[in-house]
């Protein structure tokens, strides 16, 4: 059976952003481009579209590795306001889907994947695609990447026990980062923003998404 995936990203966008208050036209636009299938693994393609977290990798070095689900990903986009002209940093790109989607959103986006195998996966799909204007870099997650400094934006792809402080530093004045933390039902969207140097974060939404491995909070030492 062939599989309409241009279909399966219409009902995408209507049955699980428009109905979960996603409202930003450029957004939905860009969601509506972007082939979602080409960025998941030949067994799950079938499977692009749901409104799940989806495995891409059970062998990355630091634990397995998720496509967010397409609604909460969408929010958090949404909350972050990026603009034409925003410098973009994605922390944790996987295979470059939301690399893609900021493409063409964002005047410039930095894709920062600590997995070699999937920094590759990402670098052929945006190609393939003929994303310009993204950077695709291997590092580790939670240092950011200072080298490209400061950004307007940093999008988290992935649950974390806390944001740390190299990322909250790499953020330009007035620069927005969006992340989730916590874990499961008691986790949280929140939206950091930076004035003067202090960056300062609220709560937005509930979001249960799958983590992002390395940001785990080290166990403290109590007597």
């Amino acid at each position: 059976m062939t599989v309409d995936f241009s279909e399966l990203r219409i009902k995408m966008v209507d049955g699980q952003l428009r109905t979960t208050d996603v409202t930003s036209h450029p957004l939905l636009s860009a969601m509506l481009k972007v082939p979602r299938e080409i960025f998941v693994p030949d067994v799950r393609k079938a499977l692009a579209y749901i409104d799940d977290d989806i495995l891409i990798s059970e062998k990355s070095h630091s634990g397995a590795r998720y496509l967010m689900e397409p609604a909460p990903f969408a929010k958090l986009v949404q909350l972050a306001e990026v603009m034409p002209q925003d410098k973009v940093l994605i922390v944790g790109a996987g295979c470059g889907y939301s690399a893609a989607v900021l493409s063409h959103m964002a005047g410039s986006v930095v894709a920062l994947e600590s997995d070699a195998t999937l920094a590759e996966k990402a670098e052929s799909a945006l190609a393939a695609l003929g994303c310009q204007n993204v950077s695709v870099v291997k590092g580790d997650l939670p240092a950011g990447h200072a080298a490209g400094a400061p950004y307007d934006v940093v999008v988290v792809e992935g649950s974390v026990d806390s944001v740390p402080d190299a990322l909250l530093k790499q953020l330009a004045d007035k620069g927005r980062l969006v992340v989730v933390e916590g874990h499961g039902n008691a986790a949280a969207a929140k939206i950091y923003t930076k004035a003067e140097g202090v960056a300062t974060g609220r709560r937005a939404f509930n979001a249960a998404v799958k983590p992002l491995p390395g940001f785990e909070r080290l166990p403290v030492f109590e007597f």
